[in-house]
């Protein structure tokens, strides 16, 4: 399982630079919507560190118990 939650992870990443490409192509049209994708992108971006961080963080933890 620990496996599979480190390749979910990159997900964010993903959606993360799909919001940013989002925001860059409304940006003339509507940006007051492209400024929403980039607040966006930027916390799910920030919410991928903090989950890798604490998976490390909970890794490193099991790996003391063994």
């Amino acid at each position: 399982m620990g496996a599979l939650w480190r390749y979910i992870q990159y997900g964010y990443l993903v959606v993360g630079v799909i919001f940013i490409v989002e925001g860059i192509l409304k940006w003339n049209s509507n940006k007051e919507q492209a400024l929403f994708m980039f607040g966006f992108a930027i916390f799910i971006i920030l919410v991928f560190f903090f989950k890798r961080n604490f998976r490390k963080k909970i890794e490193q933890n099991n790996r003391q118990k063994k």
